[in-house]
This record gives structure tokens, sequence and C-alpha cells, in this order.
């Protein structure tokens, strides 16, 4: 199993969708409960209704295991495959109030989380096929769920960027205004961040760029830059740092960034506009 294989942290899965169900089911559900025979049994098909790329099935068993360790989840797809309208990703079989009261949590984590992958692949299958750069998420993730939405970046194909703050120094602009500057920035840092930790500087400009490379940067984010700029700025960086693009970065602007010259793309939208994956829990007619 490769780094983009692996699962989101279990602990993580189990707190996650706890709280989840707490908020949805906590209290009881009183249609299901007041329709539904209590030994009624029954199964249910997750399909996709538009294409997408999948993403949440380890979600939807761990919902299924708290709701009813009964239920039986069997994967009709994998986590970033791609699946066409109609498709099914799951089948479930159980008691159909189990089913039933454990379906939009299943169904709203499984759609978020598609959703990213699906544009994630998206932005990978807009980078030239000799392209070496390659895209990245941010820290720009939903609260409690990045962990997660990081699992669907890398199922959609891409990377992740620093897992949180410890994990990476990178100076942004507040950092360079309370430091006093780039320079003062980047030399503090080098004196206080671990030896095993890059040192990487976000730029606003050519001035800025010049200054940080002086500085020591290893890596310099290109913050907002223009297309007419990028190869300006890689021109100027010639090989001594990793150069990273971030800022205003649509579908339409990655094969001229990579253009460019630039090592890492990094976009924000993946995890914080991608729009909900088109998925249904469909009940199965009895035989």
């Amino acid at each position: 199993m490769t780094i983009r294989e692996l699962p989101p942290p279990r602990g993580v899965l189990e707190r996650v969708v706890a709280l989840a169900l707490e908020e949805d089911l906590g209290r009881g559900d009183i249609t299901t409960e007041a329709c539904v025979p209590p030994g009624t049994r029954g199964e249910a098909m997750v399909r996709a209704r538009k294409p997408l790329v999948v993403c949440g099935l380890d979600v939807i068993r761990e919902v299924y295991r708290q709701v009813d360790p009964d239920v039986e989840v069997h994967d009709r797809s994998r986590d970033g495959h791609h699946v066409v309208e109609g498709q099914a990703v799951a089948h479930i079989v159980g008691r159909a109030m189990s089913i039933l009261g454990g379906e939009r949590v299943a169904l709203n984590f499984a759609q978020r989380l598609s959703g990213i992958a699906t544009l994630t692949r998206r932005y990978v299958e807009a980078l030239p096929p000799e392209s070496a750069a390659r895209i990245t998420d941010t820290r720009k993730t939903t609260p409690g769920l990045r962990a997660l939405e990081r699992y669907a970046v890398r199922c959609g194909g891409a990377h992740n960027h620093r897992e949180d703050l410890s994990s990476a120094v990178l100076i942004k602009d507040n950092h360079i205004a309370a430091a006093g500057g780039v320079s003062a920035a980047i030399e503090r840092a080098r004196r206080h961040a671990p030896h095993t930790s890059r040192i990487e500087c976000e730029v606003d400009g050519l001035g800025q760029l010049e200054e940080a490379l002086a500085a020591g940067a290893e890596v310099v984010l290109l913050d907002n830059f223009e297309d007419s700029s990028l190869a300006e700025a890689v021109a100027i960086v010639a090989g001594r740092a990793l150069v990273e693009v971030s800022g205003s970065v649509s579908l339409d602007r990655v094969p001229e960034i990579v253009k460019a010259g630039v090592d890492v793309i990094s976009v924000g939208a993946l995890t914080h506009s991608a729009p909900a994956a088109d998925l249904g829990l469909d009940w199965n007619d009895p035989a």
C-alpha cells in the first residue's frame, strides 16, 4: 500500500462519524420508527447519479458499524475508481430501520469526499502528460474533516501539502509583516526550525522573490502571480529552490502554469470549493 492509498486514521474516522450520527440520529428517527415494523429487513444500493470518482467507502462502513454492527456493507467499487451514471458503489443489507437511519450521514460523507476526489481528478488530468509538476491541496479544509478530505485528494490522484502547522515551515505574508520583512523572517526561521524542515517562503512579487532567494529560502511560493510573470520568476529562481504556485488556480490555467516550469501547484479549491458528488441510496425491491 502506497501513502496515497492509506485511509484516514481509524480513530479520526470513528470520532467524526460518531459526532455526525449524534447530530442526525442522536434523538432517534421518528419517521422510520413510525413507518417501518421493527423486524423488517431490507437491502439497498448506493449508486452514482452522475459520473464521479469514488471516495468514502470506509466511511459508509463505519457509519453502519456504529448504527448497527449487523448491517453488512459490500463494496461494488473502490475508492479512487471512476464510475459512470447508474453504477453501484456499495450494497447494504440488514435491518431496514438501521439502513434508513444511517442513510443521510453515510451519503453526506460519501458525497463530500467523492466530490473532492472528482474535482481533484480533473485538475490532475489537466496536467500535460510529460509534466513532472504535482497538484497539491492546502490547509483550507473543513474543520475536523482534514484527514478525510486529504485522503479524498489522494484518491483523486493528487498530493497533500503540509499536514498541520507543526509539519513544515511556510512563511506567509502575515509572518513577513510580523517579523519585519522577508529576510528577517527567513533568518529567524533558519535559527529556530528543525534541521529536517525546509524553509518555504510566500512571495507576492519579483522583488520579494529575489530577497527570499538571497536569504536562503529552499521553496518559494509564488502567490497570485499572473501567467505572464511566472516564466520570469522561474528564470530568476534558476533551480536554486523549488517553485510552488498558489492563488486563483483554475482548471484552464493549469497547462499555462506548468509551461512556466513550476514544481508544485497548490489548489485550495480542491477542498474548499468542491461540489458534492451526486450519490443516492436506492431501496431494492423484494425478490
